[in-house]
């Protein structure tokens, strides 16, 4: 586990931005069990490709005219018990993190793991995620 203060800016990055953080087991259940709705999830995480590409880019991609009704994030290595949790809906994926998940009425319909996430430039990725948007949102 990495020491909370050091962890904090990289958890708020997405969280001020209006991500819901998701620290439990119980909260991810809650959102990803949902039937209706489209939900952006970011695994957030502390490598420098997660500051330099993954957070920019799901930023970048929610500022999108089509995008989900929700976005939400868990910090893998911080948030143990909710990120293996979140990692139950993203099989048949290995564990990657950072990686962005968009589920489309409780179904994972796109997924973007850490090898096309490592360079890549954040807008790169963020047309990813328009592009899968247009298509479910």
């Amino acid at each position: 586990m990495y020491p909370a203060h050091l962890v904090a800016p990289m958890s708020k990055d997405l969280t001020d931005f209006g991500f819901e953080g998701l620290t439990t087991p119980e909260a991810v259940i809650s959102e990803l069990d949902k039937k209706e709705g489209t939900l952006l999830l970011v695994v957030n995480s502390v490598c420098g490709c997660a500051a330099a590409n993954a957070r920019p880019a799901a930023k970048i991609a929610m500022q999108h005219d089509k995008k989900p009704a929700k976005a939400a994030t868990v910090f893998a290595g911080v948030d143990k018990e909710a990120t293996e949790k979140a990692r139950e809906y993203l099989l048949p994926y290995p564990p990657s993190s950072p990686s962005i998940a968009l589920f489309k009425d409780g179904q994972l319909v796109h997924f973007i793991e850490r090898h096309h996430i490592e360079g890549r430039s954040a807008d790169m990725i963020a047309q990813n995620l328009k592009m899968a948007f247009d298509h479910y949102c």
